[in-house]
């Protein structure tokens, strides 16, 4: 049983690692529970590719129509009451439809391409666009420069990770991953100094592997996190993913994909851990640790699933700070 979420947890500053899906809707979920300006979020960009001439941000795009209240509630990622006609005729004259963008969508990728074009970063692109929609809590971008996760097959092919994700549904078996297309690459010092400022850093329900990763990749993150209080939310519940491949490559790599994968995959610097309740029998088995275990429910399906979620981030990581 997760105690009460005490009055003085609203006020810690809370740095949060997300990507995708799961990652949104936790964000949502801090966004609500902490006081305007506490939360910063650094967000995966190694999913970011080029479409028609386009720069398409897939995470940072569901993350700021999360907060903003845009997300398609359906899908968790593109947005609410969209359109699709530039889509329908896209088909129609037979171009490449298998990366969807509905027109709402599309203009925001068009305005992003019209801004980085004029020389502003893609910090300062997601910060224009957080201004436009209200967004209080800082979203920023892993990094400003191009830092692809690339994926290579069983068969020796390396993919984009769209092109693995969503042209071929993830389905080829995967041996390597490389992260920042196999590049060093240091991220914003407005990354560092959030890192640096927060009370609290939260790894979001992501998948660890294209997600998470990347922006431990980069440059002095890491680092950064073995001097900090750390929470990581377990994306994976009674062997499988709720949403995208993480189960998927854990297994291809060789690993049984469970919470207690997810655990060891952050071991290095991670202080708690929270897991779904329906791992709780198997937790029982798991290797000790001096990382502090809590169960509760993680599966997000509403507004009042994500406050809660969030609400017992925040506690175990306030205790973890107390010294409880």
């Amino acid at each position: 049983m997760i105690p009460k979420f005490e009055a003085g947890y609203e006020h810690l500053k809370v740095t949060a690692l997300a990507g995708g899906v799961g990652g949104a809707k936790l964000l949502v979920g801090l966004d609500k529970v902490l006081q305007p300006g506490q939360l910063t979020a650094i967000v995966n960009t190694g999913d970011d590719f080029s479409h028609f001439g386009l720069h398409i941000s897939p995470d940072l795009d569901s993350v700021c129509y999360a907060l903003a209240g845009l997300a398609d509630p359906m899908h968790g990622w593109g947005r609410k009451d969209e359109s699709w006609q530039v889509l329908e005729e896209l088909r129609r004259i037979g171009a490449p439809d298998w990366f969807a963008l509905g027109d709402r969508d599309l203009a925001w990728h068009l305005e992003r391409q019209r801004l980085l074009s004029e020389g502003k970063s893609l910090t300062e692109a997601t910060a224009h666009f957080c201004e436009i929609f209200g967004i209080q809590s800082r979203v920023l971008p892993m990094c400003d420069e191009p830092a692809p996760t690339l994926i290579k097959t069983k068969e020796g092919e390396w993919l984009g990770f769209q092109d693995y994700f969503v042209r071929l549904r993830c389905q080829p078996e995967i041996a390597e991953i490389a992260l920042l297309g196999n590049k060093e690459i240091s991220t914003s010092e407005l990354v560092i100094q959030a890192l640096k400022d927060a009370d609290l850093i939260v790894l979001a329900p992501s998948n660890p592997w294209v997600s998470i990763d990347p922006i431990l990749a980069l440059e002095g993150v890491e680092s950064i996190l073995q001097e900090k209080t750390v929470i990581s939310v377990s994306p994976i519940i009674q062997g499988s993913a709720l949403k995208g491949p993480a189960a998927k490559m854990f297994s291809d790599l060789g690993i049984h994909p469970s919470s207690e994968a997810v655990r060891q995959h952050y071991e290095d610097f991670l202080d708690g851990f929270i897991f779904d309740d329906l791992d709780v029998k198997d937790a029982e088995k798991w290797q000790a640790s001096a990382i502090i275990n809590e169960a509760c429910q993680t599966i997000m399906k509403t507004d009042e699933d994500k406050t809660a979620l969030a609400k017992a981030v925040i506690s175990l990581g306030a205790r973890i700070l107390q010294g409880r």
